[in-house]
């Protein structure tokens, strides 16, 4: 059995062109300041990216959904896991694929994911779900869930607050529109539930200078 793609808002469309634009200027503060590199960034949530790598262990694949240029894609195939990345927008795979040849990288949505059932050890969303509005995050949680095997474990980082942010020039001051759809601890913890996963930690970041505070969570599938 496969999960079934979800219908793509078309507002993702939006999100994807701004992706496009910014994703050069990512990239290039990435190589040039180590922003957001796994390897220089805050240490809790290279110690939880760790964390993930170890339990998932040799469970099976791992997906890293909305992988961006790639960084936390490389990091965990550096430590032995059969891993691969997707990301809703062209360029940002044009340039993981040139930095990083030697992982597998795809263009897709993570409403369009073609899934079968139990097939994945683990699956990432690293500060990559936010954009996805609030109606259809908990159907992309859901197959994800069927998606992993039992014992397979699923792990988010995401923006904490009460009111989506309406996101208008980013990276450089490249104009873009994209939502930031930010969510309380307990509601988001409540969504991974419902979605049928087990939530075995939490870790809860305060605002630095260049974000909002933040929230990591890791869930299992139950065995």
């Amino acid at each position: 059995m496969r999960t079934h793609p979800i219908d793509r808002p078309s507002d993702l469309d939006v999100v994807r062109d701004s992706y496009d634009r910014v994703a050069d200027n990512y990239v290039h503060m990435v190589v040039t300041t180590g922003f957001g590199d796994i390897h220089k960034g805050h240490p809790w949530l290279r110690a939880s990216i760790d964390a993930f790598a170890a339990t998932v262990g040799d469970l099976g694949p791992v997906l890293d959904v909305g992988c961006g240029p790639g960084t936390v894609t490389a990091y965990l195939a550096e430590r032995g896991l059969d891993v691969s990345g997707v990301d809703l927008s062209p360029r940002m795979i044009e340039n993981a694929r040139r930095l990083h040849p030697e992982c597998r990288f795809d263009v897709a949505s993570a409403t369009e994911l073609d899934l079968a059932e139990a097939s994945l050890g683990g699956v990432l969303g690293w500060w990559s779900l936010f954009n996805l509005p609030r109606d259809v995050l908990p159907q992309v949680l859901a197959m994800f869930a069927r998606a992993l095997k039992p014992g397979g474990h699923f792990i988010t980082a995401t923006h904490v607050g009460d009111e989506d942010a309406l996101r208008t020039e980013a990276y450089g001051g490249v104009p873009v529109r994209w939502t930031t759809h930010q969510w309380q601890p307990d509601q988001l913890v409540d969504l991974i539930e419902r979605a049928g996963l087990r939530p075995v930690a939490e870790l809860r970041l305060p605002a630095d200078e260049l974000t909002g505070p933040g929230l990591v969570v890791m869930a299992e599938r139950p065995r």
